[in-house]
């Protein structure tokens, strides 16, 4: 499927947003984000705005240290909505609470997320999805 304008942008964002993450730059992430983000955290609550992101990032970086491969990003062609699969790699640094104690345990997981974009090509919503049973069964 070629990539229109509006799908390009799409894509380009998520793409930015997740070589941020992989180069360990929290203010890269949230460059890409609008002020009034919401973000959907896995099997949890939904935080909204760009400061709770950045806190959630501060408490991330604390407990975890991840690295993304495999990353495939698709987008839609009306650029306001995209998806991306990929696969986690990660060590467990410091214990997060009401999960097991860390004690460096490393983990892989399959993971995705689903985005929307505003219009002036800002990521406004991200959704999480990965499988906490096997990330428990891993670090267990």
């Amino acid at each position: 499927m070629p990539l229109t304008a509006p799908r390009a942008v799409a894509v380009i964002t998520v793409t930015r947003y997740y070589a941020a993450f992989n180069a360990e730059n929290p203010a890269g992430m949230l460059a890409e984000l609008s002020d009034d983000v919401a973000h959907d955290i896995n099997q949890g609550e939904r935080q909204i705005g760009r400061a709770a992101f950045a806190a959630f990032l501060q408490h991330m970086q604390r407990c975890y240290r991840e690295r993304l491969r495999e990353l495939t990003i698709m987008g839609h062609a009306d650029g306001r909505r995209a998806a991306a699969e990929f696969i986690v790699d990660g060590t467990y640094l410091a214990t997060d609470e009401g999960l097991p104690p860390a004690r460096g345990q490393c983990y892989s997981l399959p993971a995705g997320a689903f985005f929307m974009l505003d219009e002036a090509g800002k990521i406004c919503r991200v959704s999480m999805h990965y499988n906490l049973r096997d990330w428990l069964a891993q670090v267990t």
